[in-house]
């Protein structure tokens, strides 16, 4: 079944209640690869529509499968022999599994969790923990954000314990002081420390934001943010981590009941 482009990215792109929305700021491109000369119909549509393709596989069916990405997240696209018409969603089997789970990692998600993970790597963040902690996860937060300091204390018994160290990569996208309290910690003589301080005193109002924003630190915050909506984030926490297998997941908001395990790590 074919969606129009704005009720496919919502589906895919629903921000996540537990999750703080940035109020300014455009959304990532979506342009991908060039279509192809012989490219069937129905996929030259989705393509128009915002989906990036990255490759093909055949299937049990009889469809041609294409390895699709909206909003940074994996689509299957199954296309008639004809080209006119395409099923979007999961092929599964008489025993309800996705026949099509490892292709779509392996054209999809794999690559792009790399190319994802290389980006924060390089991004301007703030380490909390341990800088040999084996585990690494990176959070998109604003000092603003109480879902970003709850996430921050639930991960405390980790971080103490020497098994994690997540990585803050600050924006100020909430209120109107968060890019000046985001300011005051990566401008601070010791900005671990003064990251902890934001949270330890956030129900009092965190950390004194600076009146002024400097220029660098400005320019900072936006790659920040322009990092974050590249990646398919629209608020914090927006958190990124390894898995058990080393694939690079995502998570939109504050992890929930035993998906914290799944982010953190055995406890």
């Amino acid at each position: 079944m074919m969606r129009s482009r704005s009720m496919l990215l919502f589906s895919l792109l629903a921000l996540s209640p537990l999750a703080c929305a940035q109020t300014a700021g455009a959304p990532a491109s979506t342009a991908g690869k060039p279509a192809a000369a012989n490219e069937p119909a129905v996929v030259a549509t989705l393509r128009s529509q915002g989906v990036e393709f990255m490759g093909t596989f055949e299937t049990p069916v009889g469809l041609t499968g294409y390895a699709g990405v909206a909003g940074q997240r994996p689509l299957g696209v199954y296309v008639s022999k004809d080209g006119q018409y395409a099923v979007v969603g999961t092929l599964v089997n008489a025993k309800g599994e996705d026949v099509s789970a490892a292709k779509l990692k392996e054209l999809v998600s794999g690559p792009m969790g790399q190319q994802a993970w290389a980006k924060v790597e390089a991004s301007h963040w703030v380490r909390d923990g341990k800088a040999d902690a084996p585990r690494v996860i990176y959070s998109f937060s604003d000092p603003n954000c109480p879902y970003c300091n709850r996430f921050w204390e639930a991960a405390q018994p980790w971080v103490a314990a020497g098994k994690v160290q997540i990585r803050q990569i600050l924006v100020g996208v909430i209120r109107e002081d968060s890019a000046n309290k985001a300011a005051a910690i990566l401008g601070a003589s010791s900005p671990e420390q003064a990251l902890i301080q934001n949270e330890r005193d956030f129900a009092k109002g965190g950390i004194k934001p600076l009146a002024t924003v400097p220029a660098a630190v400005q320019a900072k915050l936006r790659a920040n943010e322009a990092l974050m909506l590249d990646l398919g984030f629209q608020g914090t926490p927006g958190i990124l981590f390894k898995d058990a297998d080393g694939t690079v997941q995502m998570r939109s908001g504050m992890p929930q009941g035993d998906d914290m395990q799944t982010v953190l790590g055995p406890r």
